[in-house]
C-alpha cells in the first residue's frame, strides 16, 4: 500500500512535459499566423468603411447644395502606422472633408481623397498597413465623368470577375491585391 502511494506523488515524467510543450508549439505555429492576417484584415476595413460614409456625406451634401466637393488626400502622406487624422484642406473655403461634415474618429491607418468633375465623383483610400508593397487602396466612383482618386482608376473598383477595374457606384478595392495582405 505504501509503494503505491508513493507512485501517485511522483509528479509527471520529462517526456510528458515534452509532449505537453510540443504541442502547444504546434498550436502556436498555427494560431499566430491566423491571428496576423485577421488583424490585418480588421485594419484594411477601416478603409472601406471610410470610404463608404465619405459616399455618404458626399451624396447627403450634393443631395442639399447640388455640388459635390473635393478633399485632398488627408493626412497628406500614405500612413504606415496609425497616424492622427489631419483634413489637408480644413482652412481652404468650400473645400475639404469638414465642408461635408465627414470625420474619422481618432486615429486612421488610411490617407482619404475625393476628386469631382462634371457631377460625379470619386473618393478613394490609400494605406501600407503590412509594410510591404503594394499598398491597400479602396475607392468608390460615380458618375461617368469620374476622375481618378487617390490612384483608384476612373473606370471603377475591382470586378474579380472580369480581372479588371469596372465596377461603378460600389465601394471596393482598386485593384486585384487590395484588400489582402501578405502574410
Amino acid at each position: 500500500m505504501r509503494n503505491l502511494l508513493r507512485k501517485r506523488n511522483k509528479g509527471f515524467t520529462l517526456i510528458e512535459l515534452m509532449i505537453v510543450v510540443a504541442i502547444i508549439g504546434i498550436l502556436a505555429a498555427i494560431a499566430i499566423p491566423n491571428f496576423l492576417r485577421f488583424q490585418l484584415k480588421a485594419k484594411s476595413s477601416e478603409g472601406k468603411v471610410n470610404v463608404a460614409a465619405i459616399r455618404t456625406a458626399e451624396t447627403a451634401y450634393a443631395s442639399e447644395y447640388a455640388v459635390y466637393v473635393a478633399a485632398a488626400a488627408s493626412p497628406t502622406a500614405v500612413p504606415t502606422a496609425k497616424t492622427d487624422f489631419v483634413d489637408a484642406e480644413a482652412a481652404t473655403a468650400g473645400k475639404g472633408f469638414n465642408v461635408i461634415g465627414w470625420s474619422p474618429e481618432g486615429k486612421v491607418y488610411f490617407n482619404y481623397a475625393t476628386t469631382i468633375a462634371a457631377n460625379s465623383f470619386s473618393v478613394g483610400a490609400q494605406a501600407n498597413i503590412d509594410g510591404i508593397a503594394p499598398n491597400q487602396i479602396w475607392g468608390y466612383i460615380h458618375g461617368p465623368n469620374a476622375t481618378a482618386s487617390n490612384s483608384c482608376p476612373a473606370t471603377g473598383v475591382w470586378d474579380a470577375a472580369a480581372s479588371s477595374a469596372s465596377i461603378l457606384d460600389q465601394v471596393g478595392p482598386c485593384n486585384g491585391t487590395s484588400g489582402q495582405s501578405d502574410f
